[in-house]
């Protein structure tokens, strides 16, 4: 634990409330969906089919308390009837392609996802007239970074040279447009999160540091590592998630008075390099499953990504509450619990329930 101790989440808040929820099949929206259900909120979820084998969605199923829709937000037409049709107080929009490197392969897929989805919904949101906050969901890779070593703060410009990156900055400022345009008239506010690199027990998806460790390391095989220098700000999932939801009550209790952009990232302590966290995995595992190796000049990354996230802490009492060794300890108990075939349903809620402990300690 570091730093001052989150304040707990308002269960009363969250109980019955209309939620929508995009991406709920993911990997973060999954851990989202799973918090939600405990605090007891009515959740209608709207994304692609999990798109890993297996996935966290199944593996965390059935989902007894959750509105699941099949869809694409590329698809105005669907998406909007699922938004009309649920009638939401609140929106979390997670739903993205969110890897660097398929950005490189398909780059106009990733711009059509995550800028003419989030302007898809927005626009749907326009004629619904339960809405209380809209969460938008992007990246700490929004910032125009100039590898100066300096942890980005919500005020630094934005700007990017990838594509994933360039398309989370766009729906930033697609999403500032709509909420001056359309909904600071009736005064809700409409805003955007930023997390550092979030790491967790469920995540499956390539190029991800710690899964391709763990399917190195079952298959006894080694991962190259394009960057071990780079330096990036390591979290697990549930600090973000719970941050979220800390901000959203925050959104709707003071409106447009609230802060309309905010980071969640972990202290400086924990902003560690991809050999550090490969070296951590060694020593948990007994694994040799990695080895340096050339990085691809045609996939430009940053070699140092970090935000400030004073404004969370100061406006919402939230700090990371994992130190970066008990995230890594944390997210590799979960997926030796899936090599040894235990309730994962089970096992997620216990982690759940063990952080939320510790936030209300």
């Amino acid at each position: 634990m570091v730093g001052l101790m989150p304040r707990a989440l308002d269960r009363g808040f969250w109980s019955g409330r209309r939620v929508l929820l995009t991406g709920h099949t993911g990997f973060k929206g999954g851990w989202m969906a799973l918090m939600l259900e405990h605090l007891g909120a009515s959740v209608t979820g709207f994304a692609l089919p999990p798109d890993t084998h297996p996935s966290l969605f199944e593996l965390l199923s059935p989902w007894p308390a959750l509105d699941s829709h099949t869809g694409d937000i590329r698809n105005a037409a669907s998406f909007g009837e699922v938004i009309t049709a649920a009638q939401p107080e609140i929106v979390i929009h997670m739903a993205a392609q969110p890897l660097v490197r398929r950005s490189y392969t398909e780059p106009v897929l990733t711009f059509e996802t995550n800028v003419l989805g989030t302007a898809h919904l927005l626009e749907a949101l326009r004629g619904v007239p339960t809405l209380r906050a809209a969460l938008i969901i992007t990246s700490d890779k929004v910032y125009e970074n100039h590898e100066l070593g300096i942890a980005f703060a919500e005020n630094a410009p934005l700007g990017s040279r990838d594509p994933y990156s360039a398309s989370k900055a766009a729906a930033e400022i697609l999403t500032r447009s709509y909420a001056q345009s359309f909904f600071a008239r009736r005064k809700i506010p409409v805003a955007c999160a930023r997390a550092g690199n979030v790491i967790g027990g469920g995540d499956w998806s390539a190029d991800r540091l710690i899964p391709d460790l763990w399917r190195a390391y079952i298959s006894r095989e080694q991962v190259v590592l394009r960057y071990p220098d780079a330096v990036r700000p390591w979290q697990h999932v549930l600090d973000p998630v719970f941050g979220y939801l800390l901000y959203i009550e925050h959104l709707v209790r003071r409106g447009l008075d609230a802060p309309l952009a905010m980071n969640f990232g972990p202290s400086e302590a924990a902003f560690r390099t991809v050999r550090d966290v490969a070296e951590q995995f060694k020593r948990i595992m007994g694994s040799e499953s990695w080895r340096a190796g050339g990085a691809d000049p045609n996939l430009k990354e940053s070699g140092y990504l970090a935000i400030n996230s004073s404004l969370a802490r100061e406006t919402l009492g939230w700090e990371a509450l994992l130190a970066v060794d008990n995230a890594i300890g944390w997210t590799l108990d979960w997926y030796k619990a899936c090599r040894d075939k235990k309730d994962l349903r089970e096992f997620s809620l216990h982690q759940l329930v063990q952080y939320l402990l510790r936030a209300c300690a």
